[in-house]
Order: C-alpha cells, then sequence, then structure tokens
C-alpha cells in the first residue's frame, strides 16, 4: 500500500478506498471530541446492530509488548516510555508528544501504518461474514485527519466546551487547568459540526442520547438502502 501521511492526500485516500473496495459493508465514522461521550454513542449502535472497529481499542493492540510498533517507539524514544511489566506507558509516552508537533508526527509515522492494517483486517473480517452490514468506525480524530472520505456516512458525537471540561475532570481525576490545557490543543468541538453528515447531541439525558442514535440508524438503513439501489 502507498505510504500514508496525514492528514490524507488525494492518492492516500485513493490507496485506502482500494483496501477497502473488496467490501460491500458500509462504513460509518463515528468522532467528536474528548468527553463527549462517543463510547455511549458507540455502545447504543452496536446495540442496534452495528459493530465497531474502534481506533482507539486497534491503536493499543499494535503497541503490545514484543511488537514491532513498539521496539520502534522504544528505539525513537528511549526505555523510560516503558513500565516496569514492559507495556508502553502511554501517560508519559503522551506526555512528550503533547506539545510538540514534531515529536507527534514522529509517533504518528511509526503508529499509523499498523493501526490502519488492523483496520482493514477489522473491517473484512466482519464484512466477511456480513457484507451488507453497517460497520461503525470510532476514529477520535476523523476531521483532523480529514478522513471523511473514506465513510459512506459521518457522525459527529457533540457535547459542549463546559462539559467536556467537567467530564474531564470527573473521569480522569485531573485539575481545571489540565483539562483546559488538554481542550486547547485539540480542534474546538464546534469547528466540527459542519464537517459531519450528522451530529448527535449527548448534552441531555441518556434516553435523550438513545433516541437520537435510534432516529440517525432508522436514516443511516434508508441511506445505504437507497445507495445500493
Amino acid at each position: 500500500m502507498t505510504h500514508l501521511s496525514f492528514p490524507l492526500t488525494d492518492e492516500g485516500i485513493k490507496s485506502v478506498r482500494e483496501r477497502l473496495n473488496c467490501s460491500d459493508g458500509f462504513l460509518l465514522g463515528i468522532t467528536g471530541g474528548i468527553a463527549s461521550g462517543k463510547s455511549t454513542v458507540s455502545v447504543m449502535l452496536k446495540d442496534l446492530g452495528a459493530p465497531l472497529v474502534d481506533f482507539d481499542h486497534l491503536a493499543r493492540q499494535v503497541v503490545l509488548p514484543g511488537s514491532p510498533v513498539l521496539n520502534e517507539i522504544v528505539a525513537r524514544f528511549g526505555r523510560d516510555i516503558l513500565r516496569s511489566d514492559g507495556t508502553l506507558h502511554r501517560k508519559k509516552l503522551s506526555g512528550i508528544v503533547f506539545n510538540a508537533s514534531d515529536k507527534r508526527k514522529q509517533l504518528e509515522r511509526i503508529t499509523h501504518p499498523s493501526i490502519f492494517e488492523a483496520f482493514f483486517k477489522s473491517v473484512h473480517r466482519i464484512t466477511s461474514a456480513d457484507p451488507h452490514v453497517i460497520v461503525q468506525v470510532a476514529v477520535p480524530l476523523l476531521i483532523e485527519l480529514k478522513l471523511q472520505p473514506l465513510f459512506d456516512r459521518t457522525v459527529l458525537v457533540y457535547a459542549s466546551r463546559d462539559q467536556q471540561e467537567e467530564r474531564l475532570i470527573k473521569r480522569d481525576g485531573i485539575r481545571r487547568k489540565q483539562a483546559i490545557d488538554i481542550l486547547n490543543a485539540q480542534m474546538p468541538i464546534d469547528d466540527k459540526r459542519s464537517l459531519a453528515d450528522y451530529v448527535i447531541s449527548n448534552e441531555g439525558s441518556p434516553d435523550k442520547t438513545q433516541r437520537q442514535v435510534e432516529a440517525l440508524w432508522e436514516e443511516v438503513k434508508q441511506y445505504r438502502c437507497g445507495r445500493a439501489r
């Protein structure tokens, strides 16, 4: 496959599409901001019948102890990024690349090819069992990396900046300044709204989110049927 660089070039998009074209499955891209509730929406969609391919999970799988990717990361960033049991200390590595775009790009060049290979394998495994399945693919940086062309439709899980901040503080047990710094380092979620096909507001009750997800599911199924004609 052509070497991928991010954001994807037209050549990179074409290359990835070629790898996915062996499937008749429908790919629904799921994204959002940190602490916006992507996992909540993914669970709801899974319950409705959409198997999940999660890029966060794939990213953890490709850096398991003994993997070529982890070995390359250690060669580049040093053994200090390992825990005593040989697993990757993700928070320590994040601290190294957080405000250093050159180091972050180096890390992405190491990890992204293997993550995408795992993505292709996961999609092919699912669609081999059911060629007409709707597969949800959760990608935290889907919009930042301009990956929209890879998916049939995209969904943004939305929560306001204030809610993201409060949820992040509660979820990770961090101070407000840390939460603000994390959010400031990301693309503002409000800037993403117009760049996705659908928006699920995850600001209210779980029942309210559930109703939106169910409506989305029906709309996506109709869109898929229309496209297949």
